[in-house]
């Protein structure tokens, strides 16, 4: 038996890149998969390639957001696994001189439609006393030398969402934050040069796997990279983790 077989998920912004590729290998390790994003052909021709189903998705849209997740428990069943990966890079420019929509609509798709995504999942999971959500942060949330700042701190709120989340969800339901690491996708085209320390793109979703397995439960509310962390390492050290207090964002005392 595949290892996450009569799984349901949902992965938004999984029309193309990370998005695209959590669905795949969720796919491949069993479950059944719902892609949502803005663009249409984009998530049919995913959900055609994993044998899922393709949901025209607008995050910042709570209405949408319900919907997708209805549409998503009618088609394949009781959703078991959110993954909130929708999101968008900032605008070019000096902070003071780009157009302030612009710059707010970055939080609308990378912080309310995260919240919105989980606002929906949360009760039902709860009702059925099972799930898991996995968001996607980002090393821009707290890495020095950046100069724009609606996409750092957009991510500086999804990671700390995704911490409080967790913590009024504590022996509930998990919630984790992964960074994706510094991966080669149409957002990422043109920021940074080709000899960059890239990321392979296969180890996000392989971490996004493993913690839709369970195995990883005693790790929600913790921060995980892709790339930095050795996820099964982490899940054997879970009982250091937690006495120490590590892989957290936050003031130690």
């Amino acid at each position: 038996m595949s290892e996450l077989s009569g799984q349901v998920a949902l992965v938004t912004g999984g029309g193309r890149g990370i998005g695209a590729d959590v669905a795949r290998e969720l796919s491949r390790a069993g479950a059944r998969v719902a892609v949502g994003a803005r663009t249409r052909d984009q998530v049919e021709a995913v959900a055609e390639e994993i044998g899922g189903i393709a949901l025209e998705l607008d995050v910042t849209d709570q209405a949408a957001v319900e919907r997708a997740v209805e549409d998503t428990e009618r088609e394949l069943g009781p959703l078991d696994l959110l993954v909130a990966n929708a999101g968008i890079g900032g605008p070019e420019g000096e902070t003071w001189e780009v157009d302030a929509g612009e710059w707010w609509r970055v939080f609308e798709v990378n912080v309310l439609g995260m919240h919105l995504s989980c606002r929906a999942v949360i009760p039902r999971m709860l009702e059925r006393g099972r799930g898991r959500i996995v968001i996607t942060g980002s090393g821009a949330a707290y890495l020095p030398g950046a100069s724009s700042t609606a996409y750092p701190a957009s991510k500086a709120a999804v990671v700390r969402y995704a911490e409080t989340i967790a913590n009024a969800l504590e022996g509930q339901l998990p919630v984790f934050v992964i960074s994706p690491g510094l991966v080669q996708t149409e957002m990422t085209s043109g920021f940074f040069s080709d000899d960059a320390p890239w990321t392979p793109p296969e180890l996000a979703p392989q971490l996004v796997r493993v913690l839709a397995s369970g195995r990883a439960d005693r790790l929600a509310g913790r921060y995980l990279h892709a790339e930095h962390d050795d996820i099964e390492d982490l899940i054997e050290r879970a009982d250091e983790i937690e006495r120490d207090d590590l892989n957290a964002i936050r003031l130690q005392r």
